[in-house]
């Protein structure tokens, strides 16, 4: 006996075995490709009718009608001596009256390339046989027999495709997951396609669908554009500053120097007082205003430096503040801060524990909106990952011990952050998630 079979496949077995039982010898397995009829053949001759010579035979679009014959009649009789020339029914008559073989069933797979004149035979062997013959035969559509009996092939339901699946993979997602779920309902019960699943490639991630990028990226240009005009208006601005800055400070020097000069004119003016006799004084030539303006270099810095020099109207203006230039940037600085990326909280948690994942994203300012629309900043952490060349932002919430205390924390979330089905994560596979960002 095969090793395992599906409940509703082993109760297909039983009926077809009662079918044959009823006096139906000829009976066709109709069914798609990939839904298990060549693994349901194998169970059913495998299992039933164990006291009959059993012949089984895959027949492919190579296959003449010769081959099949040959092997049909060589499982079914002892060494026997096959005349080419004639039919198939024709050689079982003369076979059977050589030899007693005893009941007989042929198991048939890949009917659609049997040939008219082969249809033809099995459906009068069925009929006439000289001893107890039945026959069976797969094929993915109708053929014209015309006193057959059609057993249609089902699809597999959920229940039975999980089950199926959790036979070959050891470690199946858990069904809240919907990357899991839409395999399930898309693979619509056929075998082939559930055994087609990948681990490694079908991963969980809910995508908040960015209906709003476009707008996001208009905001975005006009940023720049209003970034780019309060530069070249701010340095134009300060263009004009410092060229009156320059013209004030040139004034200011001239009208300091005549005011330095006229300070030592008057200090050296000789005091008049009455003297009996008076002797004469060198002639001596006195500097000019330029000359003394130019000269008393220090008595000219010294001037400059000193505030009460200046009177307000000469003092210059200040620079304009850059508050435009500054605000905006700052904001969008403060806004890409929201989502923190505490890896190594992860790194600390038992590998065995869970968490929510409430959200994974590429673009980071999704996740900042999101955070902020439904106030989780004080529940939520978040790591990077890589995937497929793209760095991610992973949004989760809690770290239980177990699922139960992860389902009951799930129920509690807002409403608006359970509409996208956040589902359960092991922390060690985020770890291994974390580690792809150093790969």
């Amino acid at each position: 006996m095969q090793s395992q079979i599906l409940p509703s496949r082993a109760a297909l077995v039983d009926r077809i075995a009662l079918q044959f039982e009823y006096g139906q010898n000829l009976i066709v397995l109709l069914g798609t490709s990939g839904l298990g009829k060549s693994y349901l053949l194998e169970t059913f001759i495998t299992d039933k009718y164990n006291d009959f010579n059993k012949a089984f035979v895959q027949v492919g679009a190579q296959m003449t009608d010769v081959q099949l014959m040959t092997q049909l009649l060589e499982q079914s009789f002892n060494a026997p001596l096959i005349d080419h020339n004639l039919s198939l029914s024709q050689n079982y008559y003369q076979l059977a009256k050589q030899q007693q073989c005893g009941a007989c069933l042929w198991v048939i797979d890949g009917g659609r390339h049997l040939s008219e004149e082969l249809i033809a035979e099995l459906e009068l062997l069925s009929k006439s046989a000289p001893n107890v013959l039945y026959i069976m035969i797969a094929s993915q559509s109708k053929l014209p027999f015309k006193e057959a009996v059609n057993i249609h092939l089902e699809p597999l339901n959920l229940v039975e495709s999980k089950q199926l699946m959790g036979w070959y993979f050891t470690a199946l997602p858990y069904d809240e997951d919907p990357v899991f779920k839409t395999f399930l309902v898309e693979a619509q019960g056929n075998p082939s396609l559930l055994l087609a699943w990948q681990p490694s490639e079908q991963v969980a991630d809910i995508i908040v669908k960015d209906k709003v990028s476009w707008r996001l990226q208009l905001l975005t240009l006009l940023l720049i554009i209003m970034l780019l005009i309060i530069g070249v208006v701010y340095k134009a601005d300060m263009t004009q500053w410092w060229k009156n800055a320059n013209r004030q400070s040139d004034e200011q020097v001239l009208t300091t120097a005549i005011t330095t000069e006229q300070a030592i004119q008057n200090k050296q003016q000789p005091v008049k007082s009455p003297t009996l006799f008076t002797s004469p004084q060198p002639i001596t030539k006195e500097p000019t205003t330029d000359e003394r303006a130019h000269n008393d270099v220090p008595a000219i810095v010294g001037s400059l430096t000193e505030p009460s020099t200046l009177t307000e109207q000469e003092k210059p203006a200040p620079p304009p503040v850059e508050e435009e230039a500054i605000s905006v940037p700052e904001v969008v600085k403060q806004q890409s801060q929201i989502i923190k990326i505490p890896s190594n909280w992860y790194l600390e948690q038992p590998e065995d524990n869970f968490v929510i994942q409430l959200l994974a994203v590429t673009q980071q300012q999704v996740g900042n909106e999101f955070i902020a629309e439904h106030k989780l900043e004080s529940i939520t952490n978040t790591y990077q990952t890589k995937r497929n060349g793209k760095i991610w932002w992973v949004v989760t919430t809690g770290s239980f011990a177990n699922l139960n205390e992860a389902k009951q924390a799930l129920q509690a979330l807002p409403a608006g952050v359970r509409k996208n089905k956040p589902f359960y994560k092991k922390i060690s596979k985020i770890k291994q998630e974390i580690a792809r960002v150093d790969q």
